[in-house]
Parts: structure tokens; C-alpha cells; sequence
């Protein structure tokens, strides 16, 4: 028996399939495109939420980042070998680390950046600027809901 060739299996029309495989696709170019500069998605995090934030300790950086401390440490001290990140005794507690971007550090978010925006360029290629638009706002409901649901603090919208 010969198959159509334009028919779908009812599982590659499901929202939670077709979502899944657009953030597959998505993950790929992220992290393809920071590999191609030596970096990963918690150093463009970490980076991005200290100009965004200025200094602050590894505790509240993880807060505001959504990355682990477990992982924070590491991340850090990656950053810090390359001289991207410092980090330096606060002075109102020497038992705890203050972490600053460098101006290294700053010209390193502008190249994640420019890696990042043609990483969201390519996969949203078929948009147009107002179909992207409305496809962003779409899914920030849906998570914006489903933190709610799980109780998620939303520092990620601040």
C-alpha cells in the first residue's frame, strides 16, 4: 500500500512536539554559536547579568541568572582565568565573594551577543518581524503561566 507523501502522524502536530523540536533546534544554534568564541550559555548568563545588575555575590548572581551555585563556582572561575570576570572580597563580609565584569569581560558579552543574535536570526529565518513578535509574546504566556503554576519567582521578566 503506497503512503501519502503530505500526511503527518498526529504526533508531529502536537504543540508540546512541534515547541520541543523548535527548542532542540533552537539549543543547537545557541550553543554552536557560543562554541565557536570558546564559550557556553552560563557565561553569556553570568556576563549578561552582571552589566545588567552590576557586582554582586555569587548567591545573588545565581538568583538573578537561574544558574546553580554548584555550577556558579565553576562558571566563575572559568570567567575569572580568562580575566572576563573579578573577583574580590566584600569588604562588609570577607567571608563572601563580590564578582565584577571586567572591560574584557564586556567586549566578550559583545561577541555572545552577536553570536546570540544570529543564532535567534537563523532559526526564526521564516518570520516575519511581526510573526516573531507575536510568536515571543505567545510563549512568555505560556511560561509566564506555568512559573506561576510552579511557583517560580519571575526575576527573569525584572
Amino acid at each position: 500500500m503506497d503512503e501519502p507523501e503530505n500526511e503527518v502522524a498526529r504526533w508531529a502536530a502536537m504543540p508540546t512536539w512541534v515547541l520541543s523540536q523548535a527548542a532542540q533546534h533552537g539549543s543547537r544554534l545557541v550553543v554552536d554559536g557560543f562554541a565557536s568564541v570558546g564559550a557556553r550559555g552560563y557565561h553569556y548568563r553570568l556576563l549578561a547579568t552582571l552589566e545588567d545588575f552590576g557586582p554582586a555575590s555569587q548567591a545573588a548572581l545565581g538568583r538573578r541568572s537561574g544558574i546553580h551555585l554548584s555550577d556558579m563556582v565553576a562558571t566563575v572561575n572559568e570567567l575569572a582565568e580568562l580575566g572576563l570576570v573579578e573577583r574580590a572580597a566584600d569588604p562588609s563580609d570577607r567571608r563572601r565573594n563580590v564578582i565584577t565584569l571586567t572591560t574584557a569581560g564586556k567586549r566578550h558579552l559583545r561577541r555572545l551577543e552577536s553570536r546570540l543574535a544570529a543564532a535567534q536570526e537563523e532559526l526564526l529565518a521564516p518570520l516575519s518581524a511581526d510573526e516573531r513578535r507575536r510568536l515571543v509574546a505567545l510563549l512568555a504566556t505560556l511560561l509566564e503561566h506555568h512559573d506561576r503554576r510552579a511557583g517560580v519567582q519571575e526575576e527573569r521578566w525584572r
